[in-house]
């Protein structure tokens, strides 16, 4: 499947293109400013684009208004379809964010239950009590999601719900010609829901993905053959960046290692997690970090250890953002995308990942764990390759046994003879091909 060998660039639309954050029922074309992105996209050697919510909404997206409907901020249908085809042109793939557990206040349907009560025809689509009120002093209790009475829960197990979602869906597929979707808050779907939407994904193109937001657990819960095929990372993100701060690399070498090692006991083995610094949600991981050196080994690790590699947007110059700021600071409005020394490191991570099936789709099995480096070897088919991460600023003597003489660093094309280990420099990320 594609997805397993794509390098992700994820979007958030309404405020890169600088919306409003309310939405003022202006129609004004602001995605077309995404075309100016897409050559740096390619350039950068992500091979698909995540655009979070672009249908009407209340404000941000996740309280959708009408999942028909392209969010006015953003422009319409022809908009949308412009951006999705300069994208596809290039061979990039495109997928949406399907917010499917919840709805805005503003959600048509929703505003017909507030105004009719009892006799509004869509009271079943929301698990509502007329013995009860809301913040809002609506006359009834609704679920929300997580006590946020601004994002009213759906009834998945009402039939005409499930068909208005798939409906839409279709359209997405028929009218932009996505390829596959983010799921919001997948751990809030039930699993009986999932299955369904798999079944129907599978109808609409063979290799039609679902990516799935799950934060913590059992992540086999969400992803299987019938439901997600793929979830977020997110026992892994927290790893990525503690280990740097803290020079611990054992935390993200057994994370690591638990997760896809060479044991029976091995979680996901043979799965592909989205694997991710940041996003729209968290701090910027240039905000994140207390020695901005460590940026360079930190993407070197995501693109060398197993799963799908993201980068959302900004992130790839050094763009910071702190969450304490607000949501604002972490999805800023950005004119044109920017190129510098870390933008050009990160192209050629992903240029070796294209090249090479053992970081795309091999195992995983850790040669040496210390404090400030991490040693281990992906392999596939008949290619092993040994990515070596070190974080400290000084340089490090990893011993292992690399079973070969000499290996090909796949990011510098320099050949290396190992002698019992090797040597490596300050803040440094290695991706030998054992020859």
């Amino acid at each position: 499947m594609w997805f397993d060998e794509a390098v992700i660039y994820q979007i958030y639309p309404l405020g890169l293109c600088g919306a409003p954050e309310e939405n003022d029922g202006v129609g004004t074309p602001r995605i077309l400013r995404l075309l100016d992105w897409v050559e740096h996209i390619e350039r950068l050697g992500a091979t698909a684009v995540l655009l979070n919510p672009v249908f009407e909404s209340d404000r941000h997206g996740y309280d959708t208004r009408d999942y028909f409907t392209v969010d006015c901020r953003l422009g319409g249908d022809e908009d949308l379809r412009r951006v999705c085809d300069a994208f596809h042109e290039k061979g990039i793939r495109v997928m949406f964010d399907a917010v499917l557990n919840h709805v805005g206040r503003g959600f048509w349907a929703f505003r017909d239950v507030r105004k009719r009560q009892w006799d509004s025809p869509y009271k079943d689509w929301f698990q509502l009590d007329f013995g009860g009120n809301s913040a809002f002093n609506d006359g009834f209790w609704y679920k929300c999601w997580e006590s946020a009475q601004e994002l009213v829960c759906l009834n998945l197990w009402n039939n005409d719900v499930v068909e208005h979602q798939f409906a839409a869906i279709r359209s997405w597929v028929e009218r932009f010609g996505i390829d596959g979707l983010r799921l919001d808050v997948a751990y809030c779907l039930p699993p009986e829901y999932l299955k369904r939407l798999r079944w129907f994904a599978n109808s609409l193109k063979p290799d039609f993905v679902l990516m799935g937001e799950t934060l913590h657990g059992d992540y086999n819960r969400w992803m299987s053959d019938e439901m997600c095929h793929s979830v977020t990372n997110y026992e892994c993100y927290k790893g990525l960046w503690s280990a740097f701060n803290d020079m611990n690399l054992f935390e993200i070498g057994h994370s690591l290692a638990r997760q896809f090692g060479p044991e029976p006991w091995t979680l996901y083995k043979g799965r592909r997690l989205l694997s991710f610094l940041d996003n729209h949600d968290v701090e910027r991981i240039a905000s994140k970090l207390r020695d901005k050196k460590q940026l360079a080994p930190a993407w070197g690790l995501v693109f060398g250890m197993p799963g799908v590699p993201a980068v959302y947007y900004g992130s790839e110059w050094g763009m910071e953002g702190h969450k304490s700021h607000g949501d604002r600071e972490l999805r800023p409005a950005v004119e044109r995308p920017e190129w510098n020394g870390l933008t050009d490191w990160i192209a050629k991570l992903a240029a070796a990942r294209k090249g090479s099936s053992a970081l795309q789709y091999g195992t995983y099995r850790n040669l040496q764990i210390q404090n400030k480096f991490l040693v281990f070897e992906r392999a596939a088919d008949f290619e092993r390759v040994i990515v070596a991460v070190n974080a400290s600023p000084e340089r490090q003597w990893a011993h292992f046994d690399a079973r070969a003489g000499r290996g090909v660093d796949l990011i510098s094309g320099e050949v290396h003879d190992f002698g019992g280990g090797s040597e490596l420099a300050p803040y440094s990320v290695y991706f030998w091909r054992i020859e």
